[in-house]
């Protein structure tokens, strides 16, 4: 048997390497739009060649490829350091148009669920004690608006607080009182503990502000068998059930009391913090914005860059002119690293641009008539349309936003599976599901359609689509089945 003994010897294979400016453009690509600032801050931090650059408006120009201009003078030209010269953004994007008007994303600054509660607070008349209890409830909130703790573990956690700022702890009159205090409040229902206690404050509500009996017994008989449903929590299980018989011989009323009820139900708010943002949610920044050329009559719709979007950097001029003179040498690579950032950030909304451009062309009927009429499309159609990698479209559809007139949608929403038709077409899964929640929004409540009832509408138009496949669009519209959307 031959002995195994190590030996030298050369072998020549390919593999790839990512350099880094090629690893930072990858990455920027991939980034979001918020993100993206939070890098460019690190960016103006770590490197101080790079600045933002003052908009310059008397040499924007328009160009219909959505390019940024760049600004020279003789020696940035020669030696590329001047900071006009090497700084970029999309105001050469800019397109002129009548209807642009409305499509400017605003900011908005949502007030959140406790700060609302706070405002109201302040105007009660209450002791100091009192207020730091009906505080410390209102921070004990969740975002739905309910009091998850008891009124005892809550008392417990701050209990060192009252001792020491108020002389002794709270008793249970005074937990019971902040807790009517915050029930008090506006929207009807907050600092429930459950869902049944949620929906009581709000009848309680309703019956505060209703006639008297004797001015209206329709309407108290309507509050006092709508509290009868909700205060029993078998009740409220066989409405969630649609057993409307059963509800009957329970409640002992007929049909139509029992739909007045309901109707005065649904009208209540189960998670009344819910319509409050708390904390001043991010809103989304559009990447790119949607806009209509031509006449109404012959629409194309193009798309360019939201110019607030993209960040104009540029390399601080007085340092490129010293590096230039060879009297800040050791500043060469932060030089070359700031040419990088500025190259690569340019590229991201090239190729942003590039993408939504061909997503427009190919969804054009979408603008005018909105998701009913979104076309089949992948990935590699538009990959092939732009001469770019999957992968490369793949990032760059993820986390970037296009305003439309229909809302602001991210890139990915413009890419739908297909199903195919007798004809030999294909048409849109999101098209479907609009084709789904239109009948949906018209069909008759007291016979609603079926998923199978769904499926031969499709097919009596030639279009074949399985039940499961139906029931799997209604999920995902967030539709209830055919049992639950049936009305008395």
């Amino acid at each position: 048997m031959a002995a195994i003994k190590p030996s030298l010897g050369l072998r020549t294979s390919q593999q790839l390497a990512l350099t880094p400016q090629l690893q930072q453009s990858i990455r920027l690509l991939q980034m979001s739009t918020a993100e993206l600032e939070q890098e460019v801050d690190r960016f103006l931090t770590e490197n101080p060649l790079l600045e933002m650059a003052e908009p310059n408006t008397s040499s924007t120009t328009d160009t219909p490829e959505g390019q940024g201009s760049e600004a020279t003078t003789a020696d940035a030209r020669d030696e590329g350091l001047a900071g006009s010269a090497e700084s970029w953004s999309s105001s050469g994007s800019r397109a002129n148009h009548d209807d642009d008007g409305w499509w400017e994303s605003q900011r908005i600054q949502p007030i959140g669920l406790r700060e609302h509660l706070r405002e109201q607070a302040h105007s009660l008349k209450l002791s100091d004690r009192d207020r730091a209890w009906l505080d410390t409830l209102i921070e004990s909130l969740d975002d739905d608006g309910y009091l998850r703790e008891s009124l005892e573990e809550l008392e417990e956690s701050v209990a060192d607080f009252f001792s020491e700022h108020f002389g002794e702890r709270l008793d249970a009159d005074e937990r019971t009182l902040g807790l009517k205090l915050l029930q008090s409040l506006d929207p009807r229902g907050i600092g429930a503990r459950n869902l049944q206690e949620c929906l009581l404050l709000q009848l309680e509500g309703w019956t505060a502000a209703a006639p008297s009996a004797a001015e209206s017994p329709a309407i108290n008989a309507c509050l006092e068998l709508s509290k009868k449903i909700i205060g029993d929590l078998a009740h409220l299980n066989a409405l969630g059930a649609k057993d409307f018989n059963g509800l009957c011989q329970a409640l002992r009323c007929d049909k139509k009391s029992l739909k007045q009820a309901m109707l005065l139900i649904q009208r209540l708010n189960p998670k009344p913090g819910a319509e409050f943002l708390e904390d001043a949610a991010e809103s989304i920044v559009p990447d790119v914005i949607a806009y209509r050329t031509g006449t109404r009559k012959s629409n194309k719709w193009q798309v360019r860059l939201n110019e607030s979007a993209v960040p104009r950097l540029s390399i601080n001029p007085l340092y490129a002119e010293l590096i230039r003179q060879e009297r800040a040498s050791s500043m060469t690579a932060q030089l070359q690293e700031a040419r990088w950032v500025i190259k690569n950030i340019q590229q991201r909304f090239d190729t942003i641009l590039r993408v939504s451009q061909a997503i427009a062309i190919e969804q054009q009927e979408f603008f005018e008539q909105g998701e009913i009429a979104m076309r089949p499309l992948v990935l590699r159609e538009i990959a092939e349309r732009c001469e770019l990698h999957e992968s490369t479209v793949s990032r760059v559809t993820t986390n970037k936003y296009m305003l439309t007139p229909r809302g602001t949608f991210e890139l990915k929403y413009f890419f739908t599976s297909h199903v195919r038709t007798e004809g030999g077409g294909v048409a849109s899964s999101t098209a479907l599901q609009a084709k789904i929640r239109q009948w949906v929004a018209e069909e008759d409540p007291r016979r609603p359609l079926s998923d199978q009832q769904i499926s031969d509408r499709f097919a009596s138009e030639g279009i074949q689509v399985a039940r499961r496949t139906i029931a799997k669009y209604r999920e995902a519209l967030k539709i209830e089945p055919v049992s639950q959307r049936k009305k008395l």
